[in-house]
């Protein structure tokens, strides 16, 4: 009986001091942070995280979404796959602090207009969350990222009871646009999202769907309003001003530059061709072999991933897969008779491309301009010789 005392007092006692250890005071604040840009693709589009600041509490803590799971068994292949569940992340701010500043990426702080209870509600939704049974979430980065879990939360909290007003600034955009707003359109980052991505995010983005990039939920945020039409921040304050830095990309190792380089060398040896009357067979089998290998890797990026936004990818009208089970007509001396209905469907294709570009179906990389141009050029030609055959 004394042990089974025991055991009951030991239990209330560390249930009680748990207890006590998340309970919030009456000076405790909330807020959003808003990390701006770093230099490299995977940070270009900024960060967002909740502040939980309770001095009399010794509390003054972060939490973020989309922290990579690197012990998950096979990462690689379930992010390939866009099956990787990620983490929500929890770090002392004087840390999260240093590293953003030390990278030199800006911070925004919003106050957050709550009442102690709404406080605390939040507060124990993310301790809950951070709970090691429930920190995975299964990522998805136009709907599920680091940014779109700020605004989810918060609604959860406040029982939807936010309504997000338009920024004065607000101007309708498709989801391409607004990446590509954050990117150089002439640079590698921006042609593989060009390429991986499908038309699916050429389509108009919803007011609340521009949240998913952390600049817009600050946005967002400072023009919300809860309950009684209060605004949801209360105070705005720059905790960090990056400094201003000399940076410039060279246009020489732009894909402008690389693919003009590229689609010169075709064009060139083409012309050498038509005016020798020969082929030159290497190039042809090039063609064909990279084009055929970008195309499969687009296919499996469509129908064996979960990314929803590589879906309908007009790519494919370049980057055509079934090249790659062609080559062997390339080389022979005189290839089949359907090989040139082949190869027109290739120019027809292109011209397709140049369609669905020009009426706004997809958008693509305009570093593949010069590459598309003389892909075009030497189907022309490859139809012409064979023709003469």
């Amino acid at each position: 009986m004394q042990k089974t005392f025991l055991l009951l007092f030991l239990f209330l006692f560390f249930k009680l001091s748990f207890a006590q250890q998340h309970q919030l005071s009456e000076a405790a604040e909330i807020s959003v942070l808003t990390v701006g840009p770093g230099t490299s693709l995977n940070d270009a589009f900024g960060h967002s995280a909740f502040r939980i600041k309770d001095l009399n509490q010794g509390i003054d803590l972060v939490y973020g979404y989309g922290e990579y799971d690197f012990d998950a068994p096979n990462f690689y292949l379930k992010f390939a796959q866009g099956k990787l569940n990620y983490l929500i992340s929890r770090t002392n701010f004087n840390r999260f602090y240093q590293v953003y500043t030390y990278y030199n990426r800006s911070i925004k702080e919003q106050v957050l207009n709550l009442s102690s209870t709404e406080k605390q509600k939040l507060y124990d939704y993310l301790v809950n969350n951070y709970k090691p049974e429930n920190r995975a979430y299964l990522y998805e980065f136009f709907y599920d990222n680091c940014a779109t879990k700020i605004k989810d939360v918060s609604n959860i909290v406040l029982n939807n009871a936010i309504t997000f007003n338009k920024p004065k600034d607000f101007k309708e955009a498709s989801f391409r646009t607004l990446i590509q707003n954050n990117l150089n359109r002439n640079s590698w980052g921006s042609l593989g999202i060009d390429l991986a991505l499908g038309a699916v995010i050429d389509r108009k983005a919803s007011p609340e769907d521009h949240m998913f990039l952390p600049e817009n939920i600050y946005k967002f945020f400072k023009n919300a309003t809860i309950k009684n039409k209060e605004p949801l921040v209360k105070e705005s304050k720059t905790l960090y001003a990056k400094r201003e830095t000399k940076f410039t990309n060279s246009f020489f190792s732009s894909p402008l530059f690389i693919f003009g380089i590229i689609g010169l060398i075709i064009l060139f040896i083409t012309y050498q061709d038509h005016k020798n009357e020969q082929r030159t067979k290497w190039l042809d089998i090039s063609i064909f072999a990279v084009t055929g290998l970008i195309g499969i890797v687009i296919l499996l990026l469509w129908f064996a991933t979960n990314h929803t936004g590589t879906h309908q990818n007009y790519n494919l009208l370049w980057a055509f897969a079934l090249n790659i089970l062609f080559i062997g007509q390339l080389l022979k001396p005189i290839p089949n008779l359907w090989f040139i209905k082949y190869i027109k469907l290739l120019v027809i294709l292109l011209c397709l491309l140049a369609l669905h570009w020009t009426i706004g179906v997809q958008v693509f990389a305009i570093g593949l301009i010069p590459f598309l141009i003389a892909l075009f050029v030497r189907y022309i030609f490859l139809v012409k010789h064979f023709n003469k055959l």
